[in-house]
C-alpha cells in the first residue's frame, strides 16, 4: 500500500473511460469442465451497479459507465468471455430489490453483512479502501485516535458503519457527525474540527478539488472498507467462476486500478516535503533554546546555590516531620483496633474509625463525651486511680477486661489497655479497644467441643489415643487417652501417658518387631498407619487388637496422629478358626482330587490294557475266520469285514476312554500336554492357537502336571462354550522358581465382577490353584477379550 501512495497523484486527476482504461493483454482463466460448462451456457449475465463515485459513474455525453467498479467487471467480462448488461441503480436498496425480482446475475463493490449474506454468494475482497484520517497541512502532526483530547474535535459521516465503529471503539472522541464526507472536509477548513474520517475512495474524489489542497493524511484508523462481487444464491457455479476469474486477475492490475481511482492527490504527512522541513526547523528552534537554556542556568546557578541549599535543608526537615505525622495520623485513623485519647477529666479528646465503629457512634460523637458514658465501670474515682497508676508505671500499660456500652444500649465485650502520652504541652491516657466477641464466642465453641469429643470418646468401646511429638525434646508423648483404657488394657489414661509406658509396651512381646517397624515408617514419613496384632492387659490376658492411626498438620506446624485401638478378639478367633477349617476342607479337596486322577489314571490304564489286549485277540480271531472260510460263502465274507470295522471303532473308543481319563502325553511332560491338546482344540473348534513354551522345563510332580493340564482343559472348554473367540494365545512361562500358565483369547469376554451362580467353572480352577500353592488372576471386560493367569511353585 506504501507503493501505491508513493506513485505520482496526477495520473488520477483524469477520470478514464471504459475504453481506454482497459489492459493490453488479459490471462486466460482456468475452469473445471463442470464450471466451463456452466459459462457456456450462460454467456449472457447482467451486471447491477450502484452509481457512486468513484466506483461507478455515467458520463451523460458519451452514454457510458466508467469507474473502479466498471473497469474491474470490464476486465473480467474479457478474461471469460462474458456478454454483459449494464444495469445502474440509485442506492443499495434499489439494488437488492432488483435481485430479488430476478433482474440482476452479480454486483461488483459490495460490503459483506450479515444481513447481506441472506442475498447475495460473495466471493473474496478484491480492493481493500482504508478509513484515514485528515487533518489541516500546517503544523499536523502523525494522529492516533486513542490518545487524542475531549477538546480536538473529530468529525464522521453520520449514519454510517464507520461512525458505530468509532463510537463503540473509541469512547473518549469527541465526535461530529455531518451528512456526507464534503461537508466533513469543510467543517475541517473551517476550524469546526481538528480532525475528520474519511473512506479513501471518497477523499480520492475531494481531493482532486482545489478547495481541499491544504489537507493532509494524517493516520488511519484500521477498519478498512473490503469490497467483493456478490452474485445470486440459486448459481453457486457463477460464484466460483467469478471467483476463478479475481484470482487470475494479475496484482498489478489491481494496483493500477487502486491509483487511478482511489490513490488521494495529496501525500500522507510522513510523505510530505513540507513535514521533513517543518520538522528540521522545529528541532534546529529547540537546540538553540536548549543552548540559551543552558547558558542562563549557568548564570543564575551561582547566584541561586547557596539560597536553595539552604530552603532544601528546611523543607526536607518540614517535609518529614510532616510526613511522619501523617503517616502517623493516617495509621491511627485507620488501625483496626480502638484508640481514644483522654484527659485527666475522663473525657474523650480523639476517637479513630475503629473506635467509632466498635460502639456504634457516628463521626466525631464520640469527642468531649465522658468515659461512663460507654463504660460505666470507670467512674471518676476508679479513673483518676488508673490516671496515677498508669502515668507513674514509666511507660507501662494497663490492660484489663470490661464490657463497654454501645451507642445502641448493646454491650460489647473489650479487652481495655491504657498508656499514658505526653503530646504538646498535653496530657492523655490513650485507651486502645479491642473486640473479643467472637474469641469468647470461639473459645465457649472450643470447650463445647473438647466436652463433646470427651463425651464421644468416653462412649467408643475402645481406646482413643492422640499422639505427637514434643517440639522442645523431640520425643513422642500422648497429650490424651481416653477413659476407655481401662476397660480395654486394665490400665488407667494417666499410666499409659507415662514416658515409660506408651502403646508400645502393651504390644505382645512376639509381635513388638512388626508393630515398631509399622509405627516407625508412619512417624518417620508423617503418614496414617494401621496395624493388627496381639497386646498384654494388665491381668495378663491376650487380646487381639486393631490399632489405625490418621495424621494431621496443625497450624503450627506439628504433626499429631489420631487414632483408636478396638478390641477384635473375638472376629479375630472366628477368623482364624475359618481359616483353618477352610485349609484343611482343602487339603481334603487336594487328597480327594489325587485320589481320584489316581482312579481315573488306574482305570486309563486297565481300559488301555485289558481291553485292548482282548480287541487284539478278538480281532485276530476274526481275521483267521475271514481267512479259513471267506471264500466259502459271499455273505460270511461280508459279515466278517463288519465285525473288523466295529472292533477297529471299539479300539478308537479305547482309546479315547483312557485319553479321557488321563492322556498318556502327560508321561512327556506338561508342554508336550500342553501342545497336544492346543491341537485337538484347534482339530475340534477350528480355531487358531498359538502356543509358547519352554525349551528346557524342570520335571513336575504328577499332582501339579496333572493340575495344570485340568485347569487348561477347563479353560479351553470356557473358550469354546462362552468366548466366541477367533485366536487363542497359550503360554507357559518360568520365573525364577515359579511357572505360570496364561490363556488369551480376542472374544466377547464377560464382567468378572458379576455373580454368575450356575457356573462352577472358574470355582474349580480357583481352587486346583489353591491346591498346588498358587495363584490366579482373571482379567476380562465386555467387548475386549478374556486373560487368565496361572501361577504355582516349582519347589
Amino acid at each position: 500500500m506504501k507503493r501505491m501512495r508513493r506513485l505520482l497523484v496526477i495520473g488520477c486527476l483524469c477520470l478514464p473511460l471504459i475504453a481506454l482504461a482497459r489492459p493490453a493483454a488479459v490471462p486466460t482463466v482456468a475452469l473445471e469442465p463442470v464450471q466451463q460448462q456452466w459459462l457456456e451456457e450462460h454467456r449472457s449475465l447482467r451486471v447491477g451497479l450502484v452509481l457512486q463515485a468513484p466506483y461507478a459513474q455515467f458520463d451523460r455525453r458519451l452514454q457510458q459507465l466508467y469507474g473502479a467498479n466498471v473497469e474491474l467487471v470490464s476486465w473480467l467480462a474479457q478474461a471469460l468471455g462474458l456478454d454483459l448488461t449494464w444495469r445502474n441503480f440509485a442506492d443499495q436498496a434499489a439494488l437488492e430489490h432488483a435481485l430479488k425480482a430476478g433482474e440482476i446475475d452479480f454486483a461488483p463493490g459490495l460490503t459483506q453483512t450479515p444481513a447481506s449474506l441472506r442475498l447475495w454468494l460473495f466471493s473474496d475482497p478484491y480492493m481493500r479502501v482504508p478509513q484515514l484520517v485528515v487533518g489541516p497541512r500546517s503544523g499536523a502532526v502523525a494522529v492516533e485516535l486513542e490518545k487524542l483530547e475531549p477538546s480536538e474535535r473529530v468529525v464522521v459521516r453520520t449514519p454510517s458503519p464507520l461512525a458505530d465503529y468509532l463510537r463503540s471503539n473509541y469512547t473518549h472522541l469527541n465526535l461530529q457527525g455531518v451528512p456526507n464526507e464534503r461537508q466533513a472536509l469543510q467543517a475541517l477548513l473551517g476550524a469546526q474540527a481538528s480532525f475528520a474520517v474519511v473512506d479513501e475512495a471518497q477523499l480520492s474524489r475531494l481531493s482532486r478539488e482545489s478547495e481541499f489542497s491544504d489537507l493532509v493524511v494524517v493516520g488511519d484508523i484500521g477498519l478498512p472498507q473490503l469490497l467483493r462481487i456478490g452474485s445470486r444464491r440459486d448459481w453457486p457455479l457463477l460464484a466460483d467462476v467469478l471467483e476463478r476469474g479475481l484470482q487470475a486477475m494479475p496484482a498489478k492490475q489491481l494496483e493500477q486500478l487502486h491509483q487511478r481511482w482511489l490513490q488521494p492527490k495529496y501525500p500522507r504527512l510522513s510523505e510530505s516535503a513540507g513535514f521533513w522541513q517543518n520538522l528540521a526547523l522545529l528541532f534546529g528552534l529547540l537546540l538553540l533554546c536548549a543552548i540559551a537554556t543552558l547558558l542562563w542556568q549557568r548564570r543564575e546557578q551561582r547566584q541561586l546555590e547557596r539560597s536553595l541549599l539552604q530552603a532544601r535543608e528546611a523543607l526536607a526537615e518540614r517535609h518529614g516531620r510532616e510526613q511522619a505525622l501523617r503517616l502517623s495520623q493516617f495509621s491511627i485513623d485507620h488501625s483496626t483496633v480502638g484508640i481514644l485519647w483522654i484527659n485527666w477529666d475522663s473525657h474523650v479528646r480523639y476517637a479513630n474509625h475503629a473506635a467509632e465503629g466498635m460502639l456504634g457512634y457516628a463521626e466525631g460523637q464520640l469527642l468531649d463525651r465522658p468515659l461512663r458514658d460507654f463504660e460505666p465501670n470507670l467512674d471518676m474515682d476508679r479513673w483518676l486511680e488508673l490516671w496515677r497508676r498508669v502515668r507513674a508505671g514509666n511507660g507501662g500499660a494497663e490492660q484489663f477486661e470490661s464490657q463497654c456500652r454501645c451507642a445502641d444500649g448493646s454491650v460489647l465485650p473489650v479487652d481495655l489497655s491504657l498508656s499514658f502520652l505526653r503530646f504538646r504541652d498535653a496530657e492523655y491516657l490513650v485507651m486502645f479497644l479491642t473486640d473479643v466477641t467472637e474469641r469468647r464466642r470461639t473459645v465457649a465453641a472450643l470447650r463445647e467441643s473438647e466436652a463433646q469429643l470427651k463425651g464421644i470418646a468416653g462412649n467408643v468401646p475402645g481406646l482413643v489415643f492422640r499422639l505427637e511429638r514434643n517440639p522442645a525434646a523431640g520425643e513422642l508423648e500422648f497429650p490424651y487417652i481416653s477413659e476407655g483404657s481401662e476397660a480395654l488394657v486394665g490400665y488407667t489414661p494417666a499410666a499409659i501417658q507415662h514416658p515409660q509406658m506408651g502403646l508400645r509396651n502393651l504390644v505382645h512381646p512376639d509381635d513388638r518387631s512388626d508393630y515398631h517397624r509399622v509405627q516407625d515408617l508412619a512417624l518417620a514419613n508423617n503418614q496414617d498407619w494401621s496395624w493388627q496384632g496381639r497386646i498384654v492387659t494388665r491381668q495378663g490376658e491376650q487380646r487381639w487388637a486393631d490399632i489405625k492411626a490418621s495424621t494431621r498438620r496443625l497450624a503450627d506446624g506439628r504433626v499429631v496422629w489420631d487414632g483408636v485401638v478396638w478390641d477384635i478378639s473375638q472376629s479375630k478367633r472366628a477368623e482364624l478358626a475359618l481359616a483353618r477349617s477352610e485349609g484343611q476342607l482343602r487339603e481334603l479337596s487336594a487328597h480327594l482330587e489325587s485320589v481320584r486322577e489316581e482312579e481315573k489314571a488306574r482305570i486309563a490304564r486297565e481300559v488301555h490294557d485289558e481291553l485292548g489286549q482282548m480287541l487284539t485277540v478278538l480281532k485276530l480271531e476274526v481275521s483267521m475266520c475271514e481267512l479259513a472260510y471267506a471264500e466259502l460263502d459271499p455273505g460270511l465274507h461280508e459279515r466278517l469285514a463288519s465285525m473288523k470295522r466295529l472292533i477297529a471303532q471299539l479300539f478308537q473308543l479305547v482309546r479315547d476312554v483312557a485319553t479321557a481319563l488321563r492322556p498318556p502325553i502327560l508321561d512327556a511332560g506338561i508342554a508336550s500336554a500342553i501342545e497336544w491338546q492346543a491341537r485337538r482344540f484347534e482339530a475340534r473348534t477350528q480355531i487358531p492357537c498359538l502356543v509358547q513354551v519352554p525349551d528346557n522345563l524342570p520335571a513336575l510332580s504328577d499332582a501339579k502336571a496333572t493340575g495344570l493340564f485340568r485347569i487348561l482343559q477347563e479353560a479351553l472348554t470356557n473358550v469354546m462354550r462362552h468366548a466366541q473367540a477367533h485366536t487363542v494365545q497359550i503360554e507357559l512361562l518360568r520365573t525364577g522358581s515359579t511357572l505360570r500358565l496364561s490363556v488369551i483369547d480376542d472374544g466377547v469376554g464377560f464382567c468378572p465382577d458379576q455373580p454368575r451362580p450356575t457356573s462352577f467353572g472358574l470355582v474349580g480352577m480357583r481352587e486346583r490353584v489353591l491346591m498346588l500353592g498358587g495363584s490366579m488372576t482373571l482379567d476380562s471386560e465386555p467387548g475386549e477379550g478374556s486373560s487368565l493367569s496361572v501361577s504355582i511353585p516349582l519347589d
